[in-house]
């Protein structure tokens, strides 16, 4: 069993002076990181913070997110990791239902933290990176020996269900040991060097993130997406891995000058999210040069589950149609297509429902025992929601969504969420939030609106009363006006 304690721990004493995680041009060892994380536990201890205790990051990437991962997992607490892009009224409603005792801020993210979400239960701490949080870290660099348990919570990520409201995913110490298996098997080692630009609350940023790094290679971290940045981090760091969702991918390709950049030192581009077309592919291989691997994967199954390798992806020739595929399952997962209604295996080349069974797939629903029981079957089935079929030879095409998902830019974004806002606009008698091809960002939401006999409502006013209750991002682009 391995917990991210023990994984710090151990590279601190067997490559101390190797670098582990480099920031925005600092670069910090095993031992320094190690050293800094047992200052953060010990100050977390002094606030009160027991074992299974939560505490929360409201943050953009930045360094501290893998010292208080290891913080807590020092003493036995959980790490929340809120999702910037929200709206304050919908990390108020997380923060109600995780009650975490400490809450760690970005100094840019503050105003997001409402005053109601100050006066949660049992909250003792906010505190703010930067001078704050530095003179708040204990001068005792002890490191207080914590032991967890192969079932002890380790990570609470918060995901969005058919309705919307928020369910915060518990992810344990042996869901999480996958990370270094998962990293093994994608080639990565200690010479590896680690480009981590997706959000460290997601499942892709924390989960695949903390990849090399547990392997013993060095983590290269952006506070946010930034193509030509990760142009320049690639060739200056001499990166050999990264995870990116195919609109990054396509954006750094937009990059001016990409095709002269030094990016010899690629060996494997991960995606997922979306499927990477062969126009695409084509072009990333010519400019990037390096083997691609698409993920298939869930917060609730702690990251990938699913690959498409790299000897799949052939933009040319007979093996094609492999890139519309996501792959098989790894040796360590269980799946079935199955009838949602009849719960039968469905037939080769017969679209049903993906179950998953693995040590990977969570614990359940934080305080939401019926959405567990829902979701996660007696026998160990996980269902996902996600509609696929099977192929002779075991490759798995993603159909649909049972669940209505609209993924834009590789965020889940659920119609009903959108349609419950915008039916409280005293204009709107019905509407339906659909997900519409977009150039950039894969999808983008619309809703079709029917207004109330003799109302009014503009295109742009519905939008705007939109993004004063949800994150712009899961926001209509664009509204149609119908009639019943």
């Amino acid at each position: 069993m391995t917990t991210f304690a023990q994984i710090i721990r151990e590279h601190a004493k067997e490559r101390p002076s190797s670098p582990a995680l480099s920031f925005e041009g600092v670069t910090w060892s095993f031992a320094e990181l190690h050293e800094l994380s047992s200052r953060s536990a010990q100050a977390l201890l002094s606030e009160g913070v027991k074992a299974g205790d939560r505490v929360a990051l409201l943050t953009k990437n930045r360094a501290e997110f893998y010292e208080l991962l290891f913080a807590c997992s020092k003493i036995g607490a959980i790490l929340v990791g809120l999702n910037w892009r929200l709206a304050p009224l919908e990390i108020e409603a997380i923060v109600a239902d995780a009650q975490p005792t400490v809450v760690l801020l970005g100094p840019d993210e503050q105003h997001l933290f409402n005053a109601n979400a100050r006066t949660t239960e049992g909250l003792k701490r906010v505190l703010v990176f930067g001078r704050e949080f530095d003179s708040w870290r204990s001068s005792n660099q002890t490191d207080p020996g914590f032991v967890a348990a192969p079932d002890n919570v380790a990570l609470l990520l918060y995901t969005s269900g058919t309705t919307g409201l928020p369910k915060g995913v518990m992810l344990t110490n042996q869901n999480m040991a996958f990370t270094r298996r998962l990293g093994e098997t994608w080639g990565m080692g200690p010479d590896s060097v680690n480009l981590v630009a997706m959000p460290m609350f997601h499942i892709g940023g924390c989960g695949y993130g903390s990849s090399t790094m547990t392997v013993g290679g060095h983590t290269i971290l952006l506070r946010e997406v930034n193509p030509a940045r990760i142009i320049e981090v690639i060739a200056k760091h001499k990166v050999t891995h990264t995870f990116l969702v195919p609109t990054v991918v396509q954006a750094v390709l937009e990059v001016p000058h990409v095709n002269e950049a030094d990016l010899g030192s690629m060996q494997l581009l991960m995606y997922g999210a979306a499927p990477m077309g062969d126009v695409l592919l084509r072009r990333a291989i010519d400019v990037l040069g390096c083997q691609f691997m698409q993920a298939y994967g869930m917060t609730e199954t702690a990251g990938t589950v699913v690959v498409l390798p790299p000897e799949d992806h052939e933009p040319q020739g007979s093996r094609t149609a492999l890139l519309s595929s996501v792959g098989r399952v790894l040796p360590w997962v269980d799946m079935r297509v199955v009838d949602p209604q009849t719960k039968s295996d469905m037939p080769t080349g017969q679209v049903g429902e993906i179950w998953l069974r693995s040590e990977m797939v969570m614990q359940g629903y934080w305080n939401k025992p019926q959405d567990t029981a829902e979701t996660l079957l007696e026998d160990g089935w996980l269902r996902t929601g996600d509609a696929a079929y099977l192929d002779a030879d075991g490759y798995i095409y993603l159909f649909d969504r049972f669940k209505d998902l609209i993924i834009s830019g590789g965020e889940n974004i659920y119609p009903a969420e959108i349609e419950n806002i915008l039916n409280g606009h005293p204009a709107i008698l019905e509407v339906a939030v659909i997900g519409m091809p977009h150039p950039r960002w894969g999808e983008s939401p619309r809703a079709v609106v029917v207004l109330r006999h003799d109302m009014q409502a503009t295109e742009q006013a519905l939008i705007s009363y939109a993004r004063a209750h949800l994150a712009h991002y899961k926001c209509p682009t664009s509204v149609v006006f119908t009639t019943q």
